[in-house]
C-alpha cells in the first residue's frame, strides 16, 4: 500500500472514529435538519446537557473535520464542512421527534436569524 493510500486511510477511520459517540451523531443531526448554523447554547439547550459537554464534543468534530466555529461576539456559530462522506451520510442523520422539537422551539428565539437568549441555565 502506498504512503498515499495509508494516509487517506487513517484520515478516514479518524474522522468515522469520532462519530462513535451518539452525541456527537445527534450534534451532526441537528446542524443538517437546521440548515444553518446553530449556536452551542442552543445545542445545549436542545440536548439538554452541559454547554462545555457540548462545547467538548463539537472540538472533537471540528477537530475531524466535520464542523467548523465561527465567533459572533459571546456565541460561536457552527456549521457543518461540507464533504461527499457529509453527504454520504446525510440520509442517516436525521434528529429524533424530541430534539427536533426542541431544535424548532429553540430556534424561534432567535432574533434576526441569531441567538440572543443565552444557555437556559447558565449555572450548567
Amino acid at each position: 500500500m502506498s504512503n498515499c493510500a495509508e494516509l487517506h486511510i487513517d484520515q478516514l477511520a479518524r474522522r468515522l472514529g469520532v462519530l462513535s459517540h451518539p452525541v456527537r451523531i445527534r450534534i451532526l443531526s441537528l446542524l443538517r435538519a437546521a440548515g444553518e448554523s446553530i449556536c452551542v447554547c442552543e445545542l445545549s439547550d436542545v440536548l439538554n446537557l452541559p454547554q462545555y459537554t457540548v462545547s467538548r464534543h463539537l472540538k472533537a468534530l471540528a477537530g475531524a473535520g466535520w464542523v467548523v466555529g465561527e465567533h459572533e461576539g459571546p456565541w460561536v456559530y457552527y456549521t457543518p464542512v461540507a464533504s461527499r462522506l457529509w453527504e454520504a451520510l446525510g440520509p442517516c442523520l436525521t434528529p429524533t421527534a424530541e430534539d427536533d422539537g426542541r431544535l424548532r422551539a429553540r430556534l424561534a428565539l432567535r432574533w434576526q436569524g441569531r441567538c440572543v437568549v443565552g444557555p437556559k441555565h447558565a449555572g450548567r
